[in-house]
Formats: C-alpha cells, sequence, structure tokens
C-alpha cells in the first residue's frame, strides 16, 4: 500500500464520513437528499481532518511505533519524520480550506474548533489522561453536530452528540482502566483517583447518557422508532454496572451500544 495511504488511514476517513451522514439523517430526516453538495463537501472535510490527525499522531507518537506499530511509514522507514508532518500540515489546511465551500459560519467554526482540540490533543492533552479523554469525545460528537450544521438545522442533533460526547467519555475512561499496564509516561484517570473511583468516574457518564436520551421522548422529537433506544441505554447502564470488574468487556459493550443508539435517532428521525 502507498505510505501516504498507510499514514492518512482512508478507513478511519470513512467512520467519519458515516457520521457526518448519520448527523445529516437525524437532522433532515428523508429530505437528506435536498443537501447532498453540503453532505458531499462536508465528508470531504472530514475525510482530510482525520487524515491530517492520523499523520500527525503518527509524526509525534513515531518513537513509541517502533514497538507498538512497526509497520507504520515512520518506523518501517517508508517515510522520514518531517515528511509526515508535512502531511498533517497540508491535510488540516485542506480541511480547513475545504469548510470555507459550504458557506455556513456554524460548519465552518465547528471544523476549526475540531482542527484546534485535534492539535491540542496530539500536542498537549493526550498524556494528561481525563482531558483527553474528553478531547476525544468532543471530536467524537463534533461529527454528529457537523452533519447537522450542513443541512441547516442542528437543533435535532445536539441531544445525540451530547449522549455520544457522555458516553464516549466513560468509554475512554474504561480504556485506560483496561491499558493501566502499558501506559507509562500519562497521567490517566485510574492512575490519579484510582482504579475503584475511575470505575464509579466512567459509570456515572455511562448512566448520564441514557438519561439525556429521555428527552427526546418527552419532546416528541423523533417517531417512535426512536424508542429502540431504550435498548442501547440498557446496554449503557449494564456496562456502568459491569465497569467495577472487567473493564475490558465494559467498554466493547459500549461500542455495541453506541451503534445501537446512533441507529435509533436515525430510525426515530427518518419514521416522524
Amino acid at each position: 500500500m502507498n505510505k501516504y495511504l498507510r499514514l492518512f488511514r482512508p478507513v478511519n476517513g470513512l467512520m467519519g464520513i458515516f457520521g457526518v451522514i448519520a448527523g445529516a439523517l437525524i437532522a433532515s430526516g428523508l429530505d437528506i437528499a435536498d443537501h447532498w453538495p453540503n453532505i458531499v463537501i462536508a465528508s470531504f472535510v472530514v475525510v482530510w481532518f482525520i487524515a491530517g490527525g492520523n499523520a500527525l499522531n503518527d509524526y509525534i507518537d513515531r518513537d513509541i511505533d517502533v514497538i507498538s506499530h512497526p509497520e507504520r511509514p515512520i518506523p518501517s522507514g517508508a517515510m522520514i519524520p518531517k515528511n509526515a508532518l508535512y502531511a498533517a500540515a497540508a491535510a488540516f489546511v485542506i480541511s480547513i480550506v475545504s469548510s470555507f465551500l459550504l458557506w455556513d459560519f456554524v460548519s465552518i467554526a465547528i471544523v476549526i474548533i475540531a482542527c484546534l482540540l485535534m492539535l491540542s490533543y496530539e500536542l498537549f492533552l493526550k498524556q494528561r489522561g481525563f482531558v483527553g479523554n474528553v478531547t476525544i469525545a468532543l471530536l467524537t460528537g463534533m461529527l454528529f453536530l457537523l452533519g447537522g450544521a450542513v443541512v441547516l438545522d442542528i437543533t435535532p442533533v445536539i441531544i445525540a452528540a451530547a449522549m455520544a460526547i457522555l458516553v464516549s467519555i466513560g468509554r475512554e475512561i474504561a480504556k485506560d482502566i483496561e491499558d493501566m499496564g502499558g501506559d507509562e509516561g500519562r497521567n490517566t484517570l485510574p492512575m490519579r483517583i484510582g482504579v475503584g473511583n475511575a470505575c464509579a468516574a466512567a459509570s456515572v457518564f455511562l448512566i448520564a447518557g441514557p438519561v439525556l436520551s429521555v428527552w427526546p421522548m418527552i419532546t416528541e422529537m423523533f417517531g417512535p422508532l426512536y424508542y429502540l433506544i431504550l435498548a442501547a441505554d440498557a446496554i449503557f447502564i449494564y456496562s456502568s454496572f459491569i465497569m467495577f470488574r472487567d473493564a475490558h468487556k465494559a467498554q466493547k459493550l459500549c461500542k455495541y451500544a453506541m451503534l445501537a443508539a446512533l441507529a435509533a435517532f436515525i430510525l426515530g428521525a427518518v419514521h416522524i
């Protein structure tokens, strides 16, 4: 595979496109086709944003990757570090400049803020544990917000993005609990407050997401299929309980619950 494709990891970009389309579906339902030009542009923006993040990650972690990811372009010798840094900078510039084609202040602001958050995470926040967890969660939620913004109706997406942020924080903490043995040099939440307290903190976030999901039911924001969210909520709450004995299983279950929650939001939006 081409060294730049290995650097940018385009599969991750496809996942980003899925997030944008999901946000657009939640915001516009079956009218999503009316906004296809903006969705295509936003997808292009997100692909380059994620490519920039991956390239910067490879540059920052080049010494660690010699052991953990020797197949990547820099440790394998296929690319010199400064070229990865240049590629990261170019990708971020393409992402930001392309966002101006959306002609929407909210969409452009989301992209610029996301780029700043990604740069901050890779350069300063990754090693700081909980702050890094929150940053990654915010970036996840902002994908959905961008999808809503490009169809000019961000309001229906706010609950989905907020829920995604909350449960993502819980899952990130669970991953830090799981990885404590290999997190040398990082000041993660479990290292700072202990595993038991970190499990309790993760559980709070995993329960807060389902609590928030009740609001669209009260306001009848979505159609009846949205009630499928209750299945995702049950998994999140179950994960919060098993967190204390098996963080690995809890964070894996959270991933499936997030997919189920996303499906509920989309189905509820297209069947109002």
